[in-house]
C-alpha cells in the first residue's frame, strides 16, 4: 500500500471522531503486515480518563481480529476536523505500539496540504519497555 493511501484513510477516519469537549479530531490508519488496514478515531468522555486516542482504537480493533504484526500507522488531526500541524501519538499510544511493534515500525505524522513526516517507533519511544524479558524461555 502506498503511503498516500494510508494517509487518506487516516484523514477519512478523522470524520468519525467524537470530540464534544476539545473539538480536536484525530484519525489513524494502521497497516498490518498482511496488507489489511484498521482505522480509528479519538473518542472523548466527560470524565476525560476514559477517552481513547485514534491510534489505540485502530490497534485494539486489529488485535481483536487476531492481527499481531504491523508495518506502519498514519496519524492526523486538527481542530474541527481541519488538518493542522502534526499530531504525534501520546505516550500511552507509543507504549501500545511498543507492545506489538519493532523499533522500525513507521509512524507517518500528517499535516496539512499533503505534508507528512516519517518517524520510527524507536525515534518516538527510545528505550521503550517491551516486556520481551518476561517472554524468555
Amino acid at each position: 500500500m502506498k503511503t498516500e493511501e494510508l494517509i487518506a484513510m487516516a484523514v477519512e477516519a478523522m470524520g468519525h471522531a467524537y470530540v464534544p469537549y476539545s473539538g480536536y479530531k484525530v484519525g489513524a490508519a494502521l497497516l498490518c503486515a498482511d496488507g489489511s488496514v484498521y482505522c480509528g478515531c479519538n473518542i472523548e468522555n466527560a470524565a476525560y480518563s476514559p477517552t481513547i486516542c485514534g491510534e489505540r482504537t485502530a490497534f485494539f480493533k486489529a488485535v481483536y481480529d487476531g492481527h499481531r504484526d504491523f508495518t506502519a500507522i498514519a496519524v492526523c488531526g486538527g481542530k474541527d476536523g481541519v488538518l493542522s500541524g502534526i499530531f504525534p501519538p501520546c505516550g500511552v499510544c507509543r507504549q501500545v505500539m511498543r507492545e506489538f511493534c519493532r523499533d522500525d515500525f513507521l509512524i507517518y505524522l500528517v499535516g496539512a496540504d499533503g505534508y507528512y513526516e516519517t518517524r520510527t517507533l524507536a525515534q518516538l519511544l527510545p528505550d521503550g519497555f517491551s516486556g520481551q524479558e518476561f517472554m524468555k524461555d
